[in-house]
């Protein structure tokens, strides 16, 4: 390794010289006679076969194992709106992560644009080279058009992991939470700060699990249809959420008596708003780098705490789902990823914890080699009965 770059000695720039992956041939070239055969003139007898049927290129080309990771760079980690040449390291690390954690093939694409359009116009000329579409770091509300629209255009999976990823996994950590505190869904109340992405999505999978009393909120408090400030978006969250119990107010008000806090929204939640939760309350606050509600003061009040950090207990990350739902829907070589496919990942992961449930210990480690395996499973089960596989 050189150590002339510009940041030479600083172990996290050490790492990057070059980037974080590359491309290399699964066939060895000897010769002419391997020569022949992966290229001219033997490869143009695939070529005619996939020509004639399409679906050939399912067992001779690399697509139906190779997602495409594709950004605008307008909401990149914590970072914000830093371009898409800035986010091309977070995409390569995400690439990393479907190989190490799905074994499959992710291609960073970072595109020079922010209009929804032509972000839309691109991945559909770009999906005939890939087997399913992973959306990374697009800012909301922008990014709810640009899955919906891709779902309907494209025969392809199509995820934004920010969303769906996170709500899996969020969701595995509260049904485990939710049996370790002696709980039901439809009993709980459960309080959510941050209508982006994430927030959003958090919100439609509880509904779909069972839970039934549901708060969302945002700078200006309980998302409630009796605001004239709404988005399109939010106006459809307030329906399905705070309108069927009629919660208004802010924040603070939400969390009075609330079974369950859940922070994707950034900011800090006052201790004394958190002490008026329910006993044996469950706080999830999964900000990055910094929690909502900090651990300390979160164990104060609550039993069970996670954060999306990786050194405190409990980590909500999104590598336990994405990974294994791609390698399952390629598995079933899925036309998309429905929410039944969702609730299996969630459900695959949370039962990886099984009798070890405790406080410290409800949801499995990134690095626990069962994870995959067992969310590709439950995932291409689910599509064989939601009737989208293809196999």
């Amino acid at each position: 390794m050189s150590a002339s770059h510009p940041f030479a000695g600083d172990p996290v720039f050490d790492l990057h010289v070059g980037g974080k992956m590359e491309v290399r041939a699964t066939v060895a070239l000897g010769g002419a006679d391997d020569l022949s055969l992966a290229y001219t003139p033997g490869v143009a007898r695939v070529c005619e076969a996939i020509a004639e049927d399409p679906s050939m290129t399912q067992h001779y080309t690399w697509v139906p194992n190779t997602v495409a990771v594709v950004t605008d760079g307008t909401a990149v980690l914590g970072l914000g709106d830093i371009g898409p040449a800035a986010a091309m390291p977070v995409m390569e690390g995400k690439a990393v992560l479907f190989k190490q954690f799905g074994g499959v093939d992710g291609v960073p694409i970072c595109l020079a644009t922010t209009d929804v359009e032509e972000i839309i116009e691109t991945v559909v000329r770009l999906a005939p080279s890939f087997g399913g579409i992973n959306l990374e770091d697009i800012s909301a509300p922008r990014c709810f058009e640009i899955e919906d629209r891709l779902k309907e255009l494209l025969d392809i999976p199509v995820f934004h992991d920010d969303q769906h990823g996170t709500a899996v996994v969020a969701l595995a950590a509260l049904k485990n939470a939710l049996t370790l505190t002696g709980r039901n869904p439809e009993s709980t109340r459960v309080v959510i700060s941050g209508a982006g992405a994430a927030g959003v999505a958090i919100a439609k999978i509880l509904l779909e699990a069972g839970i039934k009393d549901l708060a969302v909120t945002d700078r200006k408090g309980v998302v409630h249809s009796g605001r004239n400030d709404l988005t399109p978006v939010k106006r459809e969250l307030a329906d399905l959420t705070a309108d069927r119990t009629g919660r208004t107010g802010t924040l603070a008000d939400a969390l009075a008596g609330a079974d369950v806090y859940m922070g994707v929204s950034g900011g800090t939640v006052p201790e004394e708003d958190v002490a008026r939760m329910a006993p044996d309350a469950i706080i999830f606050a999964m900000a990055n780098p910094t929690p909502e509600v900090h651990p300390d003061v979160a164990h104060r009040h609550a039993r069970v705490v996670a954060t999306g950090r990786s050194d405190f207990p409990n980590q909500i990350n999104n590598v336990l789902a994405f990974p294994g739902i791609f390698r399952g829907a390629f598995d079933a070589h899925a036309t998309s990823i429905t929410e039944g496919m969702k609730l299996a990942a969630a459900e695959a992961i949370a039962g990886l914890v099984g009798d070890a449930l405790t406080e410290e210990y409800v949801i499995p480690s990134p690095f626990d080699p069962r994870v995959g395996p067992a969310v590709a499973a439950a995932v291409a089960d689910a599509a064989r009965r939601d009737g989208v596989a293809r196999r």
